[in-house]
């Protein structure tokens, strides 16, 4: 295990992507937001998914079990242990992509939100040349002179799908709860990061 704690540790100080949307006592165990696998169903409207993917921080598995409905082979981890995937395994210190890539490959998760930006660095890290990593962030992710300088001035995101409406992405996975208080005040966007340049991402809706 790394020396970063990015389960949401005691030590931890958690930093989301642009502005807070949280207090930190208001935060999940784990920083444990589980998405709502309808963030797959509208990624695959506009953008062709490769069909092996890795999600690096699968939770309870919301997006893994969504994408393998859609057809895709996935291999689910997580440092922490929600009764899915190989648990216990910390994604920044894996050196290699899992022995399921022919090339048609991808890493695609709602990563840890003090760490996203590692997560990605990471990501175009250890995917074979040419293959995206696919991350669901806050619509504030773009702002940010940190981003800029390791991520976005390099010309590593290619695209962003913006959700028109707001997606569920419920604290320690209680969905049911998240709704009955009125739903999501955070916008989110699929951001497709690749390890060449791209002068110009596109921008589009889901």
């Amino acid at each position: 295990m790394s020396g970063k704690d990015w389960t949401g540790g005691y030590h931890s100080v958690y930093k989301t992507l642009g502005a807070s949307n949280h207090t930190l006592s208001e935060r999940a165990d784990g920083d444990y937001y589980a998405t709502d696998p309808v963030a797959i169903d509208r990624l695959l409207e506009v953008y062709d998914v490769p069909q092996n993917v890795w999600e690096c921080a699968c939770g309870a598995g919301h997006l893994s079990k969504r994408l393998i409905e859609k057809g895709r082979t996935v291999f689910s981890s997580d440092l922490a242990d929600r009764g899915y995937g190989h648990v216990r395994m910390d994604f920044l210190q894996e050196m290699a992509y899992p022995k399921i890539c022919d090339g048609d490959c991808c890493i695609l998760t709602n990563p840890p939100y003090k760490y996203a930006t590692e997560f990605i660095e990471h990501s175009l890290d250890v995917l074979p040349k040419g293959c995206p990593a696919i991350f669901l962030l806050k619509t504030t992710a773009l702002e940010g002179k940190g981003r800029y300088e390791r991520l976005f001035k390099k010309g590593y995101l290619h695209n962003v799908f913006q959700f028109t409406d707001r997606l569920l992405c419920a604290k320690n996975g209680n969905f049911l709860r998240m709704k009955e208080g009125g739903g999501s005040a955070v916008s989110y966007a699929w951001f497709v990061f690749k390890k060449e340049v791209c002068e110009a991402p596109k921008i589009g809706w889901v």
